[in-house]
């Protein structure tokens, strides 16, 4: 039985990985949750799972369910101490990291230093730290594998390459092709974008997901922080991931031989596909959803990403590409830019300016400490929130 720490508990992913969990009660089992403030769902989760550490980032939200469990065997901590020591409690093999932003780029560090495999949905954490962490990951022998969809799908797709003595450079890898559903506004133009509201941006046409995550999908960010994390994920060169619009969802992501053979891999649009391999991870487990059926579907969709209207995916491109410490101020701007928009307090198309202007403001730096993609990520949301205040954006 695989014991797993799971972080971001009460989250989209965090729930799902908990339902993947109800569906293979032999093979999985939860020794720690964490989350951001939701207690009454994770009391829910404790009296249910019985895990032996709880934790909640915020100190009062801890309090107040510490005297809520008084009768449950459950050691309940708190804060971003208490978040890195789920991630490297001892009485887990594996850590789900699903929590949403900066915030879970130490507890990855720390699992990762504990000696444990990380089931990483925080993109975040290889957009900012991506150096780090893989450094990290190789000294200690770990794992780290992909939860999101689209990065599964070609860790699937790539089990299709010739073994490593066969081929020790890697050169029959060829491209890496990431699916995008679009979001809520393809095929819209920048006028048109010009008045979208927060309510707007959250009706993803395909998944159920949180409010950052749905907004990064409806302006692209999410798309370009995908294609940085498989930089790291997979070492490849950013003019070798490319990123194709598939509206339906169902290829969630493609690989390119050197022979231009393309394997893709396929499925029903649901996350617990994705969270269940990398737990199961080598196995595979009966899946907790229902067949794809492509008869049901009739024809499948490509199109062009279309770049200038969706400026925050050519700021990603444009990072990877410098390197260093520019995807951290590119991330932290955006994660500043939409907890203003959602606020109501800028403009929709405002996010991609101030992601590009960020990361373009950032000073060319080596990527080689916590401390300094800290303070490039503080540095860039102080930027985002002085521009906002000057009424200069769009």
């Amino acid at each position: 039985m695989k014991q797993i720490s799971i972080m971001g508990s009460t989250g989209s992913i965090g729930t799902q990985a908990l339902d993947v969990v109800r569906g293979l009660p032999e093979e999985l089992k939860v020794t720690a949750v964490a989350a951001h403030s939701n207690i009454r769902l994770l009391e829910e989760q404790i009296r249910e799972f019985r895990p032996a550490l709880a934790v909640v980032y915020d100190q009062e939200a801890a309090w107040k369910l510490k005297e809520n469990v008084r009768d449950c065997d459950v050691r309940i901590e708190a804060g971003m101490e208490g978040l890195c020591e789920a991630a490297a409690f001892s009485g887990a093999d594996m850590v789900l990291n699903s929590v949403v932003g900066m915030i879970g780029l130490r507890p990855t560090l720390e699992a990762v230093h504990a000696g444990k495999d990380v089931a990483l949905a925080n993109k975040e954490t290889l957009v900012a730290g991506g150096a780090l962490v893989m450094d990290a990951a190789r000294k200690k022998g770990v794992k780290i594998l992909p939860v999101d969809s689209e990065h599964s799908a070609i860790f699937q797709c790539l089990q299709g390459r010739p073994p490593k003595e066969a081929d020790p450079e890697n050169r029959a890898l060829e491209r890496l092709i990431l699916t995008a559903s679009g979001g809520p506004f393809f095929g819209k133009t920048r006028k048109e974008l010009a008045g979208v509201t927060p309510e707007q941006a959250l009706r993803h046409p395909n998944w159920d997901m949180g409010a950052k995550v749905t907004i990064d999908s409806a302006t692209m960010m999410n798309k370009g922080l995908e294609i940085i994390e498989a930089a790291w994920l997979f070492s490849m060169p950013a003019d070798r991931i490319d990123v194709v619009v598939h509206r339906e969802s169902v290829v969630h992501s493609l690989v390119e031989y050197s022979d231009y053979s393309v394997i893709a891999q396929l499925g029903v649009p649901d996350m617990r596909v994705p969270i269940q391999y990398a737990l199961t991870w080598p196995a595979r487990a009966p899946s907790p959803v229902k067949q794809l059926h492509l008869a049901e579907y009739g024809a499948l969709h490509f199109a062009q990403p279309d770049e200038e209207t969706f400026q925050c995916l050519a700021a990603c491109k444009k990072a990877l590409r410098r390197g260093g410490l520019a995807p951290a101020a590119a991330n932290g701007a955006n994660e500043e830019a939409v907890k203003l928009f959602l606020d109501k307090k800028i403009s929709f198309l405002s996010i991609g300016q101030l992601v590009t202007e960020a990361m373009e403001r950032q000073e060319d730096a080596v990527c080689d400490s916590l401390e300094a993609i800290l303070d490039a990520d503080r540095r860039a949301r102080e930027y985002v929130h002085s521009r906002a205040e000057n009424h200069e954006l769009l």
